[in-house]
C-alpha cells in the first residue's frame, strides 16, 4: 500500500510531541530513521520557526499557519529559510461582532481578557473563555469537544471567509480561505512534484472540525494516531 510513498507529512502537538512540548530524543530517533528513507514534511498550524524551536531544530521542511508559512531547512547555517509568508487582513470591527453574536446565543458573555485573540499572519482565535482565561478552566471546559462541536456548524457558517478549526481546548481557530492543512500539502506537492499517492501523512486531529480533518477526508494516504507516544509503532509499517 505504502510502495510508492516518498513524503511523510505529519501534525506536531498531539501526533509527534504533547501539546508544545519539546521533541522528545526518542521521537527524534524515529524521525532520523524515517528519514533516511523519506522525505519528511511537519505541517503545522503555528508559525514555522515555533515549530522548529519545539522540534529542538530537528532538519526538516515546515509549512506553518495552515499553509500560509512554508520554510525549508538549509544544512549550511543549521536553520530554516523563509520562503512563504503570507499575512492576510482581517477585519477586526465585523470580526468582533461576530464573535460577541455568538456568545450571546450560546450564553458564553462570561469570559477572561479579550474576545477574539488576533495572530500576526491573519489568523483568528475564538477564545470561549478569553484570551487569558486560566489554563484549569481551559483544560476542564471541553475535554471530548462535545460543546464545542454542537455549535461548530454556526461558527463556519458565521466564518464564511474562514477554514474554521476546534482548537486546543477551549477555543476555535480560524485561517482566511483557503488555508487549511490539505491546501497546504496539494499544494507542496504541486511545487515539488509529487503526487497525492506519494506522500502518506500522520495525524491526531482528524474528526469534526479537527485541523487535520481536511486531509483525512481527502485522497492523500492517512495514519491516524490518538497518542503521541505510540508514534514508532505507528509508523514501523512505513519502515
Amino acid at each position: 500500500m505504502y510502495s510508492n510513498v516518498k513524503v511523510i507529512a505529519m501534525d506536531l502537538d498531539g501526533t509527534l510531541t504533547q501539546h508544545k512540548t519539546p521533541l522528545s530524543a526518542e521521537q527524534r530517533a524515529v524521525l532520523t530513521k524515517l528519514s533516511e528513507k523519506y522525505k519528511l514534511l511537519m505541517v503545522g498550524a503555528g508559525q514555522v520557526m515555533r515549530i522548529f524551536n519545539q522540534l529542538e531544530q530537528f532538519p526538516i521542511d515546515i509549512i506553518g499557519n495552515y499553509g500560509m508559512q512554508y520554510g525549508t531547512y538549509n544544512a549550511e547555517t543549521k536553520t530554516i529559510d523563509i520562503k512563504r509568508d503570507v499575512i492576510a487582513e482581517c477585519n477586526k470591527a465585523e470580526t468582533e461582532k461576530k464573535v460577541t453574536a455568538l456568545r450571546e446565543k450560546y450564553g458564553f458573555t462570561e469570559f477572561a481578557g479579550e474576545n477574539v485573540e488576533y495572530h500576526p499572519s491573519g489568523c483568528v482565535t475564538f477564545p470561549v473563555l478569553g484570551t487569558k482565561a486560566k489554563q484549569e478552566d481551559k483544560l476542564s471546559f471541553d475535554p471530548d469537544r462535545s460543546k464545542r462541536r454542537k455549535i461548530y456548524d454556526d461558527v463556519v457558517n458565521t466564518f464564511g471567509d474562514y477554514c474554521v478549526f476546534v482548537g486546543g481546548s477551549s477555543s476555535f481557530d480560524m485561517a482566511p480561505k483557503p488555508y487549511n492543512k490539505y491546501y497546504a500539502l496539494d499544494l507542496f506537492c504541486k511545487e515539488n512534484g509529487y503526487t497525492h499517492d506519494e506522500v502518506v501523512y500522520i495525524g491526531d486531529d482528524y474528526g469534526l472540525g479537527g485541523n487535520d480533518e481536511s486531509v483525512y477526508l481527502s485522497d492523500f494516504h492517512y495514519l491516524t494516531i490518538d497518542n503521541y507516544l505510540d508514534f514508532p509503532e505507528v509508523v514501523k509499517v512505513l519502515l
